[in-house]
Parts: structure tokens; sequence; C-alpha cells
């Protein structure tokens, strides 16, 4: 299997964890370092979006990182299961998946993306709005997971690899660890977990270009 990905997206983030979970042989394709990386992903995804995974034994290229996940769950299984086989478990993940992608994912990534415009072309309404955001989906979460080790229950899921990169970037641009205490334990747990330590070690090349970096 081959990765298309950039170390710094969250999105690529999301996968790489049950990748490094299950030590799923894969081949990296660092997009943004090879010219002849960039040109196969597009011929691949003409969308132009990441990580896509190509499985050159079945000949199948896959997009969106939840469904990469559940692909690899399936085609790839190996002690981290990211999906429950029990249906009412395995909705609960799927809704947490969704919450921490909607609701902080996106309007994290809105803000990060306003500070990299030009200072004529920012929109703070629209910063003040995805804050706002942030600051209800914290306080949802925080609810939610009383009680709870992990993102839907007692075991490490697809929703806690989409909790990870989400709450990471997202405590870097709306500081959530003095108000929301449950939370904050919880992205210790996440940056603790053997997978998640390896993402953000790889990240550290990278990572002064995050306009967020240094606060």
């Amino acid at each position: 299997m081959i990765l298309y990905y950039h170390p710094l997206s969250s999105y690529c983030w999301k996968v790489l964890i049950p990748l490094y979970e299950n030590a799923t042989p894969f081949t990296p394709r660092l997009l943004g370092e090879s010219e002849a990386a960039a040109e196969e992903w597009m011929a691949l995804w003409p969308i132009g979006r990441f990580p896509v995974l190509h499985d050159k034994a079945r000949g199948r290229t896959v997009a969106e990182a939840s469904i990469i996940i559940e692909y690899l769950d399936h085609h790839a299984p190996g002690p981290f299961r990211a999906i429950p086989g029990d249906a009412n478990a395995a909705l609960e993940v799927r809704l947490m998946d969704r919450l921490f992608d909607n609701y902080v994912m996106g309007p994290m990534q809105a803000i990060v993306a306003d500070r990299l415009r030009p200072e004529d072309a920012r929109d703070p309404r629209g910063v003040a709005q995805s804050r706002q955001m942030l600051l209800k989906a914290y306080a949802l979460l925080e609810e939610r997971m009383t009680g709870q080790s992990w993102a839907a229950g007692d075991d490490f899921t697809l929703a806690d690899c989409a909790a990870a990169p989400a709450l990471f970037y997202a405590d870097r641009v709306e500081p959530m660890r003095r108000n929301f205490p449950i939370l904050a334990a919880y992205l210790d747990r996440l940056e603790a977990r053997e997978s998640f330590a390896r993402v953000l070690a790889e990240k550290e090349p990278y990572w002064a270009m995050f306009p967020y970096a240094n606060g």
C-alpha cells in the first residue's frame, strides 16, 4: 500500500495513527517534497485532497480519512479495530468521529486558514464564529466523555484517531486545557499513546511551517 500525505496534515495524522497501531506496512509518499509523488497523487485523485491510499495489490485508490481507516480495518486487520462489531457501539464511534471532524477539526482549520491569508483578506467575524464553535464543541465533548477512557468508551477506535489531531491542533488555536479538564486529560493520554507520539515526533522537521507553532 502507498500513502500520499503531508506530515503536518491533521487528516493525514488521522490515518497514520491506525497504520502505526497495527504496524501495517506501507510506502510513504510525502507531498511537497517530490514532484513525482505529487504527479502520482493527482493522477490517482484529481480532486487534490489528501491523504490518499493506493492499494496496488487490489487496484484500489481510497480517499477520505475515515473511509481509509475503515478500508484498513477490512483489508489490513490487526489488534487495533477501528469500528466495533456491535452495531450500537459502532454508531457511537462514527458519531464521535463526525463530532471531532466537523466541530473541532473544521473550525480549527478555518482559523488557521485565516491566519495564512494576507492581512487585508482576513475574516475576523468568521474566525470569531469558528472560535465559538470550538468552545461549544469542547463543552459538549467534556460532558459526553465524563467517565470514559477513550472517545467512545473503553476501547481506542476510529473516534480517537479523529480526536488526536483535532484536539492537538485546536488546543493551539483556542486553548482548552484550563477550562476543560476531562478533555485536557484525554489529550494527555492521546499524546502518550505510542502511535500518536510517533506521528508527533515525525512532524517536528515541519512544525515551524504551522502558523500557531509558537502560539
